[in-house]
C-alpha cells in the first residue's frame, strides 16, 4: 500500500478460514505459499486462522512444517480474532507473533481502495448503483432479515 499502483492481494493470496474450511483447502494454500515458484514476490494471508477445526488446524500445522524445509524465503501472515488467540493454529505459531497496528490512517487505506475499485466507464455497469461508481459496496442494517 506504499503506492496507489501496487496491486490488491489475488485470489490464489489469501484464504479466508472458517470452520467449514477443508483440510484439502489449507492445504493447497500452503502448498502455494511454501514450495518455490517463479511468480514474484508474493504474500500470502490466511483470515481468521482460529476459525478453522482442531483436526484441519492440526494437519494445516504438520503440513506447514513438512513443506517449510522447500523454501526459507516463503511470506505469510496468518490473522487471528485475539479474542480466540488460545485455539490451535495461533497457539502454534506463538513463537511468530506479531501484533500489528495499522500504520496507514483509515482516510489512506480508504483512498487506496477507491482507486483499485472504482469503474472507469460507469455506463451500464451495476457499479453506478453503489457510491462514487465502485465495483463493490457493503450494504448493512441495523435489523435483521430487511431485505439486503
Amino acid at each position: 500500500m506504499n503506492s496507489p499502483e501496487q496491486p490488491l492481494p489475488t485470489f490464489d493470496e489469501v484464504l479466508l478460514c472458517t470452520p467449514h474450511t477443508s483440510a484439502e483447502q489449507v492445504g493447497l494454500f500452503l502448498r502455494r505459499c511454501l514450495i518455490p515458484c517463479h511468480e514474484g514476490d508474493k504474500i500470502y494471508t490466511m483470515l481468521y486462522a482460529d476459525e478453522l477445526s482442531y483436526e484441519v488446524s492440526c494437519r494445516a500445522e504438520e503440513l506447514f512444517q513438512h513443506l517449510q524445509g522447500y523454501s526459507s524465503s516463503y511470506r505469510l501472515i496468518i490473522l487471528c480474532n485475539c479474542e480466540r488467540e488460545n485455539s490451535y493454529l495461533p497457539s502454534a505459531f506463538s513463537h511468530c507473533k506479531v501484533h500489528m497496528i495499522p500504520q496507514r490512517s483509515r482516510a489512506d487505506i480508504q483512498q487506496y481502495l477507491q482507486h483499485h475499485f472504482r469503474v472507469a466507464q460507469p455506463s451500464s455497469s451495476a457499479a453506478a448503483v453503489f457510491k462514487e461508481h465502485m465495483c463493490v459496496g457493503i450494504v448493512s442494517s441495523k435489523r435483521a432479515g430487511m431485505g439486503k
